[in-house]
């Protein structure tokens, strides 16, 4: 492919602008994706496929809560993309939907579950409250403390290091032109489209342009005079030695940050939200001690059989956060400029969310209203 067959140039190597790359070159688009190669969103998630409303941004970002509800409905068909995108590339994510646990302590804690579940009832969601008893017989790995839990039936989890590198063979087996380790430096627009510059001083020209660039998004858009308040959130997340199999679910927590899930491999993965930080020449996302000790320190709490497991690995990533929605399409005062960032829990709704951004690119039907996730609410 020369520089003169690039159709679309793809900003953003994540799961989201590698199958946006993807889908596009599918259809027969010439596509190059450019990626700085700084470690993000997609490179560092450690696998949850979430669905239901997590407690955690409800209680950070209340002023959210009403663009979570009304994105709701795309989660489980996310989960039901994953599992045909799976079966497409004929790879094996290592996708268990065995369902999610929101767990209680508190009777005030069980008393929201219960108000959450009818929320997510009235979306469409398969939901339901356990007691005590039905965790026992359900997961008996679960601490004393719990008195009860909601149970999603969609939730579940994957291996985003084999769905990462499945997707990236997936791409050159296209024919993709990959730009790999370049930051891009400059976008303006001309008469026939997009002038791409990136920071080795390399010059690219395509007629549409797609950012999918997650929480570094601000700073490229506002080079077009596009606002999109995207910014980041660094997590921190650790994962354990191998053990015999013991955690069947995704398990969250109704009132408190963590997530618990465990791979294949026997590795328990402990998240849920605990801050990291963003340091360095490279605002590179870098984990915090205070952080390592509370996150174990409530995994331990919450199923205490993890408790003589060594943490083998700690790592930070970085969530994105808008309004609680995605910003996908296109933007109407730019012509042939459109966005690709998902809403919250970012990787889950990332291949669907590609998918319907390169049907728009392609003047395709998207398969949902996308009137709430325009980047033009921004304007």
């Amino acid at each position: 492919m020369t520089r003169n067959d690039i159709d679309v140039i793809v900003v953003g190597g994540g799961v989201v602008g590698n199958c946006v790359a993807g889908f596009l070159a599918e259809a027969g688009k010439g596509v190059m994706l450019i990626d700085e190669g700084k470690g993000g969103g997609s490179t560092a998630n450690a696998g949850s496929l979430h669905v239901q409303m997590q407690s955690r941004f409800m209680q950070l970002y209340p002023q959210n809560v009403p663009g979570m509800q009304r994105q709701l409905p795309l989660y489980p068909k996310a989960v039901r993309f994953w599992q045909a995108l799976e079966k497409k590339l004929g790879a094996d994510f290592e996708i268990k939907k065995n369902g999610g646990l929101m767990v209680a302590e508190t009777e005030e804690q069980l008393a929201f579950l219960h108000t959450k579940a009818a929320q997510e009832r009235s979306l469409g969601l398969e939901v339901d409250i356990l007691d005590r008893a039905d965790l026992d017989r359900m997961a008996p790995y679960l601490g004393p403390a719990v008195i009860g839990a909601e149970i999603c039936f969609d939730e579940g989890k994957l291996n985003p290091l084999k769905c990462n590198a499945a997707i990236h063979r997936w791409l050159i087996s296209l024919g993709v032109v990959l730009r790999e380790g370049e930051a891009v430096k400059t976008l303006k627009r001309e008469a026939s489209g997009f002038r791409v510059e990136t920071a080795t001083g390399a010059v690219f020209r395509s007629g549409m342009l797609v950012l999918a660039t997650a929480a570094g998004t601000a700073p490229l858009a506002g080079q077009l005079g596009i606002h999109i308040p995207a910014r980041a959130e660094p997590l921190h997340m650790n994962i354990t030695e191998a053990t015999a199999p013991m955690i069947g679910h995704l398990v969250q927590h109704a009132d408190r940050m963590i997530t618990l899930k465990q791979f294949a491999t026997g590795q328990i993965v402990i998240g849920g939200g605990w801050p990291a930080d963003i340091v360095g020449d490279r605002n590179h996302p870098t984990v915090r001690l205070d952080s390592l000790i509370a996150n174990a320190t409530l995994a331990r709490h919450i199923a205490p059989q993890i408790s003589p497991l060594r943490i083998i690995r700690t790592w930070a990533g970085v969530n994105t956060s808008v309004d609680g929605k995605g910003v996908l399409g296109p933007v109407s005062s730019v012509e042939g400029l459109h966005f690709a960032i998902p809403g919250d829990a970012g990787y889950t709704l990332g291949p669907l969310s590609a998918d319907m951004v390169a049907n728009m690119v392609l003047g395709r039907d998207p398969g949902e209203d996308m009137t709430d996730y325009t980047p033009m609410r921004f304007a």
